[in-house]
C-alpha cells in the first residue's frame, strides 16, 4: 500500500465572473481607448493548489480540470499546450519552484463559453494562487494584466482587458481604458438598498451552448480596425458605459435598463449576427414580461448568455424565468449574486 502524503500547504483562490458589460468592444487594441461598465457576480471560478515537497511526488505539476473530468501531468515548458492551453500557459508564465510539487484543481459552476468572462475569472484565480508560491506579491490590478497577457501575448488570441479587471476587483465597475491595455478602475459604491434591489432584479440566462462566432467577430474587428478608435460605432458603446455608471449612482433602474438595451442594439449595428436567434427569442420573452432592459453578454454571437433587468414586481421575474426555461430546454437560468469582492486568496 502506497503511503499517503499530505500537502504541506494548501492555497485557495476565487474570482467572480462578469455580466452586463456595457461598453464592451471598446477595451480592445483596435479601440485604443475605451469605457466599460460591468458587474462582478457569483458563481465564482475556484482554484485550489495542494503543495508538496518535490521529493515526495513523482510528478511535479498535476492539473485537475474538474469541470471536464480531466486530471493529468502538465509539462508547461514544452509549449505544446493542447489540452487546456489557457491553464497550461498561465502555469508556464507564473512558474512553479523546482523544489515543490503541486496539484492544481480548477472548478467553476459558470458554464464555459457563456460570454461571462469565465475563462478570465479562471485565469485570474489561477495566477493569483500561483503568485503565492514565490516571494513578492502582485496586486489584483497586476494580476489582471498578467492574465490578459497570457491570452494575447502567449496564445495570440483576441482579448480585451475588462473581463480580467472585473474578476480582479469584483463589485460594480466603471473602467476607463486610457491607452490599451492600461486602464483605471473606479468601483461604484452604492447604498445597500440599491445593491439589494439590483441583485433582485438581475437575471442571467445561459442559451445552452457556447458562443461560436469567430468568423463574425473577425469581420467586426476588421471593420472597427479600419474605422479607427474614433469610429462612431465605438463611441455609442463608450457612451452606454458612462450612462450606466450615472444611472446606478442615481439608483435609476429605468435608465440602466435603457442603456443595456441600447448597448445590445449597438452590438447589432456592428453586425446583425452578433445578436443570435436564441438571444432574440429571450429578448422577445423579456419584453412580454415588461423587463426594463437586456444585454447580450460579451461580444455577442451564437450561444452565450444574456443579462436581463426586471421590473419591480418580483413574481413577474419568476414568471419570466419559467417562461424562458419552458420555451427551450437548452435555456437555463443561472442564479447569481453580486460579488462585493474580487479576487480572494487564502491558505487553510
Amino acid at each position: 500500500m502506497s503511503k499517503i502524503i499530505n500537502p504541506i500547504r494548501i492555497i485557495n483562490s476565487a474570482a467572480p465572473i462578469r455580466i452586463c458589460d456595457n461598453g464592451g468592444w471598446t477595451d480592445t487594441w483596435f479601440a485604443k481607448y475605451g469605457k466599460i461598465f460591468n458587474i462582478g457576480v457569483y458563481p465564482y471560478a475556484e482554484v485550489q493548489i495542494e503543495i508538496f515537497d518535490r521529493a515526495d511526488r513523482e510528478d511535479r505539476i498535476i492539473l485537475h480540470a474538474e469541470n471536464f473530468g480531466e486530471r493529468y501531468v502538465v509539462h508547461p515548458e514544452n509549449v505544446d499546450w493542447d489540452r487546456h492551453p489557457l491553464l497550461e500557459a498561465a502555469i508556464e508564465r507564473m512558474g512553479v519552484p523546482e523544489n515543490l510539487a503541486v496539484q492544481i484543481t480548477i472548478f467553476s459552476e459558470a458554464p464555459a463559453g457563456g460570454s461571462t468572462g469565465t475563462s478570465a475569472a479562471v485565469t485570474v484565480a489561477l495566477i493569483g494562487a500561483l503568485d503565492q508560491l514565490t516571494p513578492g506579491r502582485l496586486t489584483p490590478h497586476e494580476i489582471a494584466y498578467v492574465a490578459q497577457s497570457v491570452e494575447t501575448d502567449m496564445l495570440k488570441q483576441q482579448c480585451g482587458i475588462q473581463d480580467q479587471l472585473c474578476s480582479a476587483y469584483g463589485g460594480i465597475n466603471y473602467i476607463d481604458m486610457f491607452d490599451y491595455p492600461k486602464a483605471s478602475v473606479s468601483q461604484i459604491h452604492i447604498p445597500n438598498t440599491t445593491w439589494w434591489e439590483l441583485e433582485r432584479r438581475l437575471v442571467l440566462i445561459y442559451l445552452g451552448k457556447s458562443h461560436s462566432s469567430s468568423n463574425v467577430h473577425e469581420r467586426v474587428i476588421h471593420e472597427l480596425e479600419d474605422g479607427g478608435p474614433d469610429n462612431p460605432k465605438l463611441e455609442v458603446l463608450r457612451t452606454a458605459a458612462e450612462q450606466s455608471r450615472d444611472a446606478i449612482f442615481a439608483s435609476d433602474f429605468h435608465t440602466l435598463g435603457q442603456t443595456m438595451t441600447q448597448n445590445t442594439e449597438a452590438q447589432r449595428n456592428l453586425n446583425p449576427y452578433l445578436i443570435g436567434q436564441d438571444a432574440q427569442r429571450i429578448i422577445d420573452i423579456a419584453k412580454s414580461h415588461h423587463a426594463m432592459g437586456w444585454k447580450v453578454n460579451g461580444a455577442g454571437g451564437d450561444g452565450g448568455s444574456l443579462t436581463l433587468l426586471c421590473g419591480e414586481n418580483a413574481s413577474e421575474k419568476r414568471a419570466l424565468i419559467r417562461d424562458i426555461e419552458s420555451d427551450n430546454p437548452l435555456f437555463q437560468n443561472i442564479p447569481i449574486y453580486l460579488s462585493r469582492f474580487g479576487l480572494r486568496i487564502w491558505e487553510q
